[in-house]
Protein backbone atom coordinates (compact mmCIF):
# COMPACT_ATOMS: atom_id res chain seq x y z
CA UNK A 1 0.00 0.00 0.00
CA UNK A 2 1.39 3.68 -1.09
CA UNK A 3 1.68 5.99 1.52
CA UNK A 4 -0.39 9.00 1.97
CA UNK A 5 2.00 12.30 1.71
CA UNK A 6 1.01 15.43 3.69
CA UNK A 7 3.03 19.13 3.28
CA UNK A 8 4.24 19.88 7.47
CA UNK A 9 6.91 23.08 7.04
CA UNK A 10 7.99 25.85 4.45
CA UNK A 11 10.44 27.81 3.77
CA UNK A 12 10.93 31.05 1.27
CA UNK A 13 13.68 33.50 0.42
CA UNK A 14 11.93 36.01 -2.44
CA UNK A 15 12.12 39.11 -3.96
CA UNK A 16 8.78 39.64 -1.60
CA UNK A 17 10.39 38.59 1.71
CA UNK A 18 12.45 36.59 3.37
CA UNK A 19 9.87 34.41 4.80
CA UNK A 20 6.99 33.21 4.41
CA UNK A 21 4.24 35.64 6.24
CA UNK A 22 6.05 38.37 4.23
CA UNK A 23 5.87 36.50 0.45
CA UNK A 24 1.74 35.69 1.39
CA UNK A 25 1.51 39.22 2.95
CA UNK A 26 2.33 40.95 -0.75
CA UNK A 27 0.94 37.59 -3.07
CA UNK A 28 -2.30 38.61 -1.68
CA UNK A 29 -2.08 41.88 -1.75
CA UNK A 30 -0.34 42.31 -5.29
CA UNK A 31 2.64 43.92 -3.76
CA UNK A 32 5.45 43.70 -6.30
CA UNK A 33 8.82 42.84 -6.01
CA UNK A 34 10.27 44.22 -9.41
CA UNK A 35 12.59 47.15 -9.27
CA UNK A 36 15.21 48.20 -11.66
CA UNK A 37 17.93 46.02 -11.27
CA UNK A 38 21.46 47.43 -8.81
CA UNK A 39 23.46 44.51 -8.43
CA UNK A 40 25.69 45.63 -11.67
CA UNK A 41 25.75 47.86 -13.87
CA UNK A 42 22.76 47.29 -16.31
CA UNK A 43 23.15 50.21 -18.54
CA UNK A 44 23.98 48.43 -22.26
CA UNK A 45 21.24 45.66 -21.52
CA UNK A 46 17.92 45.67 -23.43
CA UNK A 47 15.93 44.12 -19.81
CA UNK A 48 17.40 46.35 -16.50
CA UNK A 49 14.72 44.91 -14.54
CA UNK A 50 14.88 42.46 -11.76
CA UNK A 51 13.15 40.80 -8.64
CA UNK A 52 16.33 40.97 -7.00
CA UNK A 53 16.42 39.52 -3.01
CA UNK A 54 16.31 42.03 -0.59
CA UNK A 55 18.39 42.34 2.91
CA UNK A 56 19.05 38.68 2.97
CA UNK A 57 21.38 37.91 6.15
CA UNK A 58 22.89 34.69 6.10
CA UNK A 59 24.00 34.71 9.41
CA UNK A 60 20.78 35.02 10.32
CA UNK A 61 20.06 31.53 9.09
CA UNK A 62 23.03 30.38 11.35
CA UNK A 63 25.59 30.52 8.50
CA UNK A 64 28.84 31.62 9.62
CA UNK A 65 30.95 34.54 7.39
CA UNK A 66 33.00 31.76 6.46
CA UNK A 67 30.23 29.66 5.14
CA UNK A 68 28.63 32.02 3.30
CA UNK A 69 32.05 32.69 1.43
CA UNK A 70 32.31 29.05 0.58
CA UNK A 71 28.91 28.73 -0.86
CA UNK A 72 27.14 30.60 -3.72
CA UNK A 73 24.01 32.70 -3.66
CA UNK A 74 21.73 29.88 -4.62
CA UNK A 75 23.34 27.69 -1.39
CA UNK A 76 22.24 29.61 0.91
CA UNK A 77 18.98 30.52 -0.05
CA UNK A 78 18.48 26.76 0.04
CA UNK A 79 20.13 26.48 3.86
CA UNK A 80 18.38 29.50 4.90
CA UNK A 81 14.55 28.46 3.26
CA UNK A 82 14.89 24.54 4.18
CA UNK A 83 16.02 26.00 7.92
CA UNK A 84 12.74 27.78 8.12
CA UNK A 85 11.05 24.80 6.82
CA UNK A 86 12.00 22.48 8.92
CA UNK A 87 11.35 24.91 11.78
CA UNK A 88 8.10 25.94 10.52
CA UNK A 89 7.36 21.85 10.67
CA UNK A 90 8.44 21.27 14.47
CA UNK A 91 10.33 18.49 13.54
CA UNK A 92 13.29 17.64 16.02
CA UNK A 93 15.86 16.30 14.15
CA UNK A 94 17.78 15.27 17.17
CA UNK A 95 14.51 12.74 17.62
CA UNK A 96 14.78 11.11 14.09
CA UNK A 97 16.46 8.81 12.22
CA UNK A 98 18.40 10.38 10.22
CA UNK A 99 18.64 7.54 7.87
CA UNK A 100 15.27 8.27 7.06
CA UNK A 101 15.44 11.92 5.89
CA UNK A 102 16.23 12.81 2.36
CA UNK A 103 16.54 16.08 0.22
CA UNK A 104 15.64 16.62 -3.14
CA UNK A 105 16.34 20.34 -4.74
CA UNK A 106 15.90 21.67 -7.99
CA UNK A 107 18.00 24.52 -9.78
CA UNK A 108 17.86 25.39 -13.74
CA UNK A 109 21.05 26.83 -13.71
CA UNK A 110 22.38 27.45 -9.99
CA UNK A 111 24.84 30.12 -10.50
CA UNK A 112 26.79 31.95 -12.68
CA UNK A 113 28.21 34.36 -10.55
CA UNK A 114 31.41 32.11 -9.61
CA UNK A 115 32.30 30.92 -13.38
CA UNK A 116 32.46 34.57 -14.42
CA UNK A 117 34.49 35.50 -11.12
CA UNK A 118 36.99 33.16 -11.78
CA UNK A 119 36.80 33.32 -15.92
CA UNK A 120 37.88 36.99 -15.14
CA UNK A 121 40.41 35.83 -12.40
CA UNK A 122 41.93 32.83 -14.81
CA UNK A 123 42.51 35.68 -17.84
CA UNK A 124 43.80 38.56 -15.14
CA UNK A 125 46.14 36.14 -13.11
CA UNK A 126 46.23 32.98 -14.95
CA UNK A 127 45.24 29.10 -14.05
CA UNK A 128 47.22 29.04 -11.03
CA UNK A 129 44.76 31.74 -9.77
CA UNK A 130 41.75 29.77 -9.87
CA UNK A 131 40.15 29.03 -6.84
CA UNK A 132 39.76 25.53 -5.11
CA UNK A 133 36.24 26.50 -4.28
CA UNK A 134 35.13 27.00 -8.17
CA UNK A 135 33.56 23.70 -8.54
CA UNK A 136 31.99 23.01 -5.34
CA UNK A 137 30.38 26.49 -5.37
CA UNK A 138 29.17 26.14 -9.24
CA UNK A 139 27.98 22.48 -9.11
CA UNK A 140 23.97 22.33 -8.90
CA UNK A 141 23.58 19.46 -6.84
CA UNK A 142 25.76 21.64 -4.06
CA UNK A 143 22.68 22.59 -2.84
CA UNK A 144 20.71 19.34 -1.80
CA UNK A 145 24.29 18.33 -0.79
CA UNK A 146 24.70 21.11 1.95
CA UNK A 147 21.47 21.39 3.07
CA UNK A 148 21.65 17.47 3.75
CA UNK A 149 25.55 18.08 5.75
CA UNK A 150 23.44 21.81 7.60
CA UNK A 151 21.22 19.03 9.21
CA UNK A 152 22.72 15.80 8.91
CA UNK A 153 20.17 14.23 6.82
CA UNK A 154 21.62 10.95 5.57
CA UNK A 155 18.87 9.47 3.40
CA UNK A 156 17.85 9.85 -0.16
CA UNK A 157 19.74 12.91 -1.55
CA UNK A 158 19.12 13.72 -5.47
CA UNK A 159 19.09 17.16 -7.81
CA UNK A 160 17.18 18.00 -10.25
CA UNK A 161 17.75 20.53 -13.39
CA UNK A 162 15.07 20.80 -15.60
CA UNK A 163 15.36 24.38 -16.13
CA UNK A 164 11.99 26.52 -14.73
CA UNK A 165 10.36 23.22 -14.00
CA UNK A 166 13.29 22.03 -11.44
CA UNK A 167 11.38 23.06 -8.24
CA UNK A 168 8.53 21.10 -9.14
CA UNK A 169 9.97 18.09 -10.14
CA UNK A 170 12.40 18.42 -7.21
CA UNK A 171 8.95 18.19 -4.74
CA UNK A 172 7.06 15.78 -6.72
CA UNK A 173 9.91 13.25 -7.13
CA UNK A 174 10.60 13.61 -2.90
CA UNK A 175 6.56 12.66 -2.70
CA UNK A 176 7.11 9.77 -4.64
CA UNK A 177 9.84 8.92 -2.61
CA UNK A 178 7.59 8.93 0.05
CA UNK A 179 4.59 7.37 -1.65
CA UNK A 180 6.78 3.89 -1.97
CA UNK A 181 8.42 4.11 1.40
CA UNK A 182 11.71 4.86 0.65
CA UNK A 183 11.91 7.94 3.51
CA UNK A 184 9.55 9.15 6.16
CA UNK A 185 10.61 12.98 5.82
CA UNK A 186 12.05 15.05 2.61
CA UNK A 187 13.49 18.53 2.51
CA UNK A 188 12.59 19.59 -1.44
CA UNK A 189 11.58 22.70 -3.65
CA UNK A 190 13.82 24.67 -5.85
CA UNK A 191 17.01 27.32 -5.77
CA UNK A 192 18.28 29.97 -7.99
CA UNK A 193 20.78 32.66 -8.25
CA UNK A 194 21.59 33.52 -11.47
CA UNK A 195 20.94 37.73 -11.85
CA UNK A 196 24.20 37.95 -13.24
CA UNK A 197 25.97 39.36 -16.65
CA UNK A 198 25.87 36.36 -18.56
CA UNK A 199 22.48 35.66 -16.53
CA UNK A 200 20.76 38.54 -17.72
CA UNK A 201 22.56 38.78 -20.94
CA UNK A 202 21.65 35.17 -22.50
CA UNK A 203 17.68 35.95 -21.64
CA UNK A 204 18.03 39.41 -23.30
CA UNK A 205 19.84 37.73 -26.34
CA UNK A 206 16.62 35.17 -26.43
CA UNK A 207 14.33 38.28 -26.12
CA UNK A 208 12.55 36.52 -23.94
CA UNK A 209 12.71 39.24 -21.12
CA UNK A 210 10.03 42.21 -20.93
CA UNK A 211 12.14 45.61 -21.57
CA UNK A 212 9.06 47.86 -19.64
CA UNK A 213 12.23 48.96 -18.03
CA UNK A 214 10.40 52.52 -17.32
CA UNK A 215 7.48 50.56 -15.06
CA UNK A 216 9.57 47.92 -13.30
CA UNK A 217 6.68 47.14 -10.97
CA UNK A 218 3.90 46.52 -13.93
CA UNK A 219 6.45 44.46 -16.39
CA UNK A 220 5.40 40.86 -15.47
CA UNK A 221 1.93 40.93 -16.25
CA UNK A 222 1.00 37.23 -17.33
CA UNK A 223 -2.13 36.57 -19.41
CA UNK A 224 -2.58 40.35 -20.43
CA UNK A 225 -2.61 41.48 -24.31
CA UNK A 226 0.28 43.53 -23.95
CA UNK A 227 2.67 41.49 -21.94
CA UNK A 228 5.84 41.71 -23.17
CA UNK A 229 8.34 38.98 -21.58
CA UNK A 230 9.32 37.84 -18.64
CA UNK A 231 11.09 39.45 -15.43
CA UNK A 232 13.83 37.36 -14.29
CA UNK A 233 14.05 36.98 -10.17
CA UNK A 234 15.73 34.64 -7.49
CA UNK A 235 15.30 33.30 -4.05
CA UNK A 236 14.39 29.46 -2.56
CA UNK A 237 11.06 27.78 -1.97
CA UNK A 238 11.70 24.53 -0.05
CA UNK A 239 8.81 22.35 1.76
CA UNK A 240 9.03 19.53 4.45
CA UNK A 241 7.12 16.67 3.28
CA UNK A 242 6.15 13.59 5.35
CA UNK A 243 4.47 10.51 5.06
CA UNK A 244 0.93 10.83 6.77
CA UNK A 245 1.94 7.98 9.50
CA UNK A 246 5.12 9.86 10.63
CA UNK A 247 3.46 13.14 10.66
CA UNK A 248 0.48 12.08 12.70
CA UNK A 249 2.77 10.30 15.82
CA UNK A 250 4.32 13.32 16.21
CA UNK A 251 0.54 15.21 16.19
CA UNK A 252 2.24 17.80 13.47
CA UNK A 253 0.10 20.70 11.80
CA UNK A 254 -0.74 20.39 8.39
CA UNK A 255 -0.56 22.24 4.82
CA UNK A 256 -2.12 20.23 3.10
CA UNK A 257 -1.70 16.46 1.66
CA UNK A 258 -0.42 16.26 -1.37
CA UNK A 259 -1.38 13.22 -3.91
CA UNK A 260 -0.58 13.83 -7.71
CA UNK A 261 2.04 14.26 -9.57
CA UNK A 262 2.70 14.40 -13.40
CA UNK A 263 5.62 14.89 -15.84
CA UNK A 264 5.56 14.81 -19.59
CA UNK A 265 8.07 16.20 -22.59
CA UNK A 266 7.06 18.54 -25.48
CA UNK A 267 9.85 16.90 -27.21
CA UNK A 268 9.31 19.87 -30.10
CA UNK A 269 11.99 22.95 -29.43
CA UNK A 270 14.62 23.96 -26.97
CA UNK A 271 12.53 27.14 -26.05
CA UNK A 272 9.41 26.86 -27.41
CA UNK A 273 6.54 25.53 -26.21
CA UNK A 274 4.78 22.28 -27.99
CA UNK A 275 2.22 25.13 -30.48
CA UNK A 276 -0.76 22.34 -29.31
CA UNK A 277 -0.21 22.78 -25.36
CA UNK A 278 -0.12 19.21 -25.65
CA UNK A 279 3.12 17.91 -22.86
CA UNK A 280 1.58 20.93 -20.07
CA UNK A 281 -2.36 19.26 -20.78
CA UNK A 282 -0.70 15.62 -20.33
CA UNK A 283 1.22 16.29 -17.21
CA UNK A 284 -1.90 17.94 -15.54
CA UNK A 285 -3.61 14.61 -16.36
CA UNK A 286 -1.27 12.69 -15.20
CA UNK A 287 -1.38 14.77 -11.67
CA UNK A 288 -5.29 14.33 -11.36
CA UNK A 289 -5.03 10.67 -12.61
CA UNK A 290 -2.26 10.27 -10.21
CA UNK A 291 -4.64 11.72 -7.66
CA UNK A 292 -7.82 10.10 -8.19
CA UNK A 293 -9.01 13.33 -8.62
CA UNK A 294 -11.94 14.44 -11.48
CA UNK A 295 -11.13 17.48 -13.45
CA UNK A 296 -14.22 19.44 -12.12
CA UNK A 297 -12.75 18.80 -8.82
CA UNK A 298 -10.28 21.40 -9.14
CA UNK A 299 -10.34 24.71 -7.33
CA UNK A 300 -7.26 26.84 -8.76
CA UNK A 301 -4.36 26.30 -10.63
CA UNK A 302 -1.35 28.00 -9.91
CA UNK A 303 -0.12 28.55 -13.20
CA UNK A 304 3.34 28.82 -15.01
CA UNK A 305 1.70 32.19 -16.24
CA UNK A 306 5.35 33.10 -17.12
CA UNK A 307 3.89 36.94 -19.25
CA UNK A 308 5.65 35.63 -22.47
CA UNK A 309 3.41 35.88 -25.54
CA UNK A 310 3.94 31.56 -26.54
CA UNK A 311 3.60 30.62 -22.64
CA UNK A 312 0.50 32.21 -21.73
CA UNK A 313 -0.97 31.49 -24.71
CA UNK A 314 -0.27 27.86 -24.93
CA UNK A 315 -0.79 26.93 -21.09
CA UNK A 316 -4.36 28.38 -21.40
CA UNK A 317 -5.00 26.41 -24.36
CA UNK A 318 -3.46 23.32 -22.40
CA UNK A 319 -5.70 23.95 -19.28
CA UNK A 320 -8.56 23.70 -21.23
CA UNK A 321 -7.22 20.62 -22.83
CA UNK A 322 -6.64 18.77 -19.36
CA UNK A 323 -9.80 20.39 -17.64
CA UNK A 324 -12.69 20.03 -20.79
CA UNK A 325 -15.39 22.68 -19.45
CA UNK A 326 -14.33 22.82 -15.99
CA UNK A 327 -11.62 24.99 -17.56
CA UNK A 328 -13.63 28.29 -17.72
CA UNK A 329 -15.12 27.66 -14.38
CA UNK A 330 -11.47 26.84 -12.45
CA UNK A 331 -9.71 30.00 -10.87
CA UNK A 332 -6.32 30.63 -12.24
CA UNK A 333 -3.47 32.97 -11.09
CA UNK A 334 0.29 33.25 -11.92
CA UNK A 335 1.95 34.69 -8.77
CA UNK A 336 4.52 35.44 -11.25
CA UNK A 337 2.79 38.99 -12.05
CA UNK A 338 4.13 39.33 -8.40
CA UNK A 339 7.35 37.75 -7.92
CA UNK A 340 8.85 37.71 -11.71
CA UNK A 341 10.02 33.90 -13.17
CA UNK A 342 12.69 32.67 -10.02
CA UNK A 343 13.72 30.06 -13.06
CA UNK A 344 14.31 26.64 -11.28
CA UNK A 345 13.59 28.31 -7.74
CA UNK A 346 9.35 28.81 -9.13
CA UNK A 347 7.88 25.35 -8.44
CA UNK A 348 9.20 25.57 -4.69
CA UNK A 349 7.71 29.04 -4.58
CA UNK A 350 4.87 28.94 -6.31
CA UNK A 351 3.94 25.10 -4.64
CA UNK A 352 3.76 26.68 -1.56
CA UNK A 353 1.70 29.62 -2.52
CA UNK A 354 -1.09 26.51 -3.34
CA UNK A 355 -0.65 25.19 0.30
CA UNK A 356 -0.99 29.13 1.34
CA UNK A 357 -4.46 29.13 -0.48
CA UNK A 358 -5.76 25.92 0.95
CA UNK A 359 -4.69 27.02 4.32
CA UNK A 360 -6.28 30.74 4.60
CA UNK A 361 -9.09 30.09 1.48
CA UNK A 362 -7.49 32.88 -0.31
CA UNK A 363 -6.75 32.83 -4.30
CA UNK A 364 -3.53 35.14 -4.83
CA UNK A 365 -4.21 37.90 -7.69
CA UNK A 366 -2.65 38.00 -11.28
CA UNK A 367 -1.73 41.64 -11.28
CA UNK A 368 -0.98 44.26 -13.79
CA UNK A 369 -4.00 42.65 -15.79
CA UNK A 370 -5.59 45.40 -17.34
CA UNK A 371 -5.72 44.25 -21.49
CA UNK A 372 -7.76 41.14 -22.04
CA UNK A 373 -6.18 38.87 -24.59
CA UNK A 374 -8.74 36.86 -26.63
CA UNK A 375 -6.39 33.90 -26.95
CA UNK A 376 -6.00 33.99 -23.20
CA UNK A 377 -9.86 33.92 -22.26
CA UNK A 378 -10.12 32.18 -18.93
CA UNK A 379 -10.80 33.26 -15.13
CA UNK A 380 -7.28 34.97 -14.22
CA UNK A 381 -7.89 36.03 -10.84
CA UNK A 382 -7.25 39.80 -11.95
CA UNK A 383 -5.41 42.18 -9.83
CA UNK A 384 -7.46 41.52 -6.57
CA UNK A 385 -7.43 38.43 -4.24
CA UNK A 386 -10.48 36.39 -4.02
CA UNK A 387 -11.63 34.74 -0.94
CA UNK A 388 -13.19 31.43 -1.64
CA UNK A 389 -13.36 27.94 -0.28
CA UNK A 390 -10.12 25.90 -1.65
CA UNK A 391 -9.86 22.41 -1.97
CA UNK A 392 -7.78 20.89 -4.63
CA UNK A 393 -5.24 22.84 -6.03
CA UNK A 394 -2.80 22.34 -9.53
CA UNK A 395 0.73 24.40 -9.46
CA UNK A 396 2.30 24.07 -12.80
CA UNK A 397 6.12 24.36 -14.28
CA UNK A 398 6.93 24.38 -17.53
CA UNK A 399 10.65 24.86 -18.50
CA UNK A 400 13.10 24.79 -21.41
CA UNK A 401 13.81 21.73 -23.08
CA UNK A 402 9.88 20.93 -23.13
CA UNK A 403 10.62 19.85 -19.81
CA UNK A 404 6.91 19.64 -18.04
CA UNK A 405 5.68 19.38 -14.28
CA UNK A 406 2.44 19.62 -12.26
CA UNK A 407 2.16 18.91 -8.89
CA UNK A 408 -1.74 18.27 -7.07
CA UNK A 409 -2.36 19.32 -3.71
CA UNK A 410 -5.55 19.03 -1.39
CA UNK A 411 -6.96 19.78 1.77
CA UNK A 412 -5.80 17.15 4.23
CA UNK A 413 -8.50 15.46 5.67
CA UNK A 414 -8.33 13.15 8.14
Amino acid sequence: MQNRVVVTGLGVISPVGNNVADFWHSLKNGISGIDKLVTFDVSKFDSRIAGEIKNFDSTAFGMSSKDTKRMEKFVQYAVASSKQAVDDSGLDLKKEDSTRIGVVIGSGIGSLHIVEQEYKQYLEKGPSRISPFLIPMLIVNEAAGQVAIWFGLKGPNSCVATACASGSHAIGDAFKILERGDADIMVCGGTESSITHLGVGGFCALKALSIRNDNPKAASRPFDLERDGFVMSEGAGMVVLETLEHAKKRSARIYGEICGYGMTCDAYHITAPDPEGDGAARAMLMALIDAGIKPEQVDYINAHGTSTKLNDKLETMAIKKALGSHASKVMISSTKSVTGHLLGAAGGVEFIACCLALKDNVIPPTINYEHKDPECDLDYVPNIARKKEVNVCLSNSLGFGGHNATLAVRKFKG
